[in-house]
């Protein structure tokens, strides 16, 4: 049955959150705008790695060599040396190159599975380390490479372009980069969300649940688990492309394991399986540090980078605040942020029993008919139609 409400009504929500996402250009400063395209493009990467292990159930340490993939393929391939193509083309080759570096290593995660697949996958990390670190025509070796801008149509996303101003605000590179983040981020959540709920993301369930049942029903596990694992590869790489565009140089250095681990604490954070779940951890790891360095100096028990003295940076004292969100989350929030926001949105919209004295009120009287929510099943509850008084008909009351 389709809901009888105006479209409008319906895609309310929907609106104004997109109406409210492309607001902070015009009123916050470049330094709030790069947390947004930071956590946009680790909300990226982390719907990816929560379709591998919240929805197909396999765990993945390698999520950085994937995002790697992704951003040095688009610098490569746009750069020089490099072939020089057009960014566009290079962002699209980019994914797509993370995605056939998934595909190639999608036989091991068709066979292997839960502890031995996490370590077949960190394999990858300090492989794709050592290759980053030395092939210095490709990578640049230790000190990594600029970023070409991203050009659309002769428009480019970065301070070189034409000079843009939109209702009086100046648009340099964050600004440009936001819509381009938003637009990415977009594509993202709609089509892992149509995945989901479609068919692929009923057997990827099954498969997470019951392999046995799954292959019963007709489900080939082999061939879903390889399938997962290349989705996710090409959502890494999309994020890929969003972060070297957002720092402007990459460098070997960040796609080690602790980016791997950070992921991983995204989609633990925010809930498995869920799309909602996985922003919302990506948003939470990535801005918390980022937050940290910048109110360090307020900050108690926290020291301002490069001080010294023995003191907590601010890198360090995040990992800690999100390593004990993490025991409280699995403590008693198992199924993450997602699932203790729809906990307190189905407590809010529970409507509160109907009291008041007896004969007022409009359920009150000898034609009432209204079934009584708390009776048990076959009786009514009534008056006036099982030839009784009230008292006899109605539903004895539980004891808290």
């Amino acid at each position: 049955m389709s809901d009888p409400r105006p479209l409008l009504l319906r895609r309310g929500p929907l609106l104004l959150t997109a109406l409210l996402l492309c607001a902070p250009p015009f009123y916050l400063d470049a330094f709030w705008l790069r947390i947004g395209l930071f956590s946009m493009a680790a909300a990226i990467g982390a719907v990816g790695l929560g379709l591998l292990s919240g929805t197909a159930g396999q765990l993945s340490l390698g999520h950085a060599f994937f995002l790697a993939v992704g951003a040095y393929g688009y610098v490569w391939l746009a750069g020089e040396p490099g072939p020089g193509l057009p960014p566009a083309v290079a962002a699209v080759l980019a994914v797509l190159l993370a995605g056939a570096a998934g595909g190639l290593f999608s036989p091991v995660a068709g066979r292997v599975k839960g502890i031995y697949l996490g370590v077949a996958t960190l394999a990858l990390v300090f492989l794709g380390h050592h290759v980053l670190l030395t092939a210095d025509s490709v990578t640049g070796g230790f000190n990594g490479r600029s970023v070409p801008p991203l050009e659309l149509g002769g428009f480019a996303f970065a301070e070189s372009g034409p000079e843009l101003t939109v209702l009086g605000v100046p648009f340099g590179a964050e600004e440009r980069l936001w819509y381009l983040g938003l637009a990415l981020f977009a594509v993202t959540w709609f089509t892992a969300r149509g995945l989901l709920r479609g068919r692929p993301g009923r057997a990827l369930a099954a498969v997470r649940d019951s392999e046995t049942a799954a292959a019963v029903m007709g489900v080939h596990v082999a061939r879903y688990r390889s399938a997962a694992f290349v989705v996710s590869s090409m959502y890494a790489g999309l994020a890929g492309v969003l972060l070297a565009l957002s720092f402007r140089r990459v460098v070997p250095d960040y796609f080690s394991l602790a980016l791997s681990v950070d992921y991983l604490a995204m989609i633990v954070i925010g809930g498995l399986g869920s799309v909602a779940g996985a922003t919302a951890g990506a948003v939470f790891v990535t801005a918390l540090p980022l937050l940290m360095t910048r109110y360090a100096d307020q900050l108690p028990l926290v020291a301002a980078p490069g001080s010294g003295g023995g003191s907590i940076g601010p890198t360090e004292a995040s990992r800690y605040l999100y390593g004990a969100a993490i025991v409280v989350i699995l403590l008693y929030a198992p199924d993450g942020l997602h699932g203790l926001a729809r906990r307190i949105r189905a407590r809010l919209r529970r409507r509160p029993p109907v009291t008041g004295p007896p004969g007022t009120g409009p359920s009150s009287g000898p034609d009432r008919t209204d079934p009584d929510p708390d009776a048990p099943s076959g009786t009514t509850g009534t008056t006036g139609t099982t030839g009784t008084d009230d008292t006899s008909a109605r539903a004895k009351e539980h004891t808290p």
